[in-house]
């Protein structure tokens, strides 16, 4: 029941990779989510930037047309 959510919550990761870049010294980092369906990210901290890459499915394509 329900609507399955992501494996791995990116915006998450985004707080965790300054704080954890800091506490180990280094701006590359991997990580895994323990839940259910479970993730593996990598993870780069650039300036005031934090880059996440991982796998991913395509759910969804769509056009958006503005009028100007």
């Amino acid at each position: 029941a329900g609507i399955p959510e992501d494996p791995v919550t990116g915006s998450t990761h985004a707080t965790l990779v300054p704080y954890w870049s800091e506490k180990l010294g280094k701006t590359h980092l991997s990580a895994f989510q323990c839940s259910q369906r479970g993730g593996h990210l990598l993870c780069d901290l650039a300036g005031d930037r934090v880059l996440i890459a991982g796998r991913a499915k395509t759910f969804m394509k769509a056009e958006i047309y503005l009028s100007e």
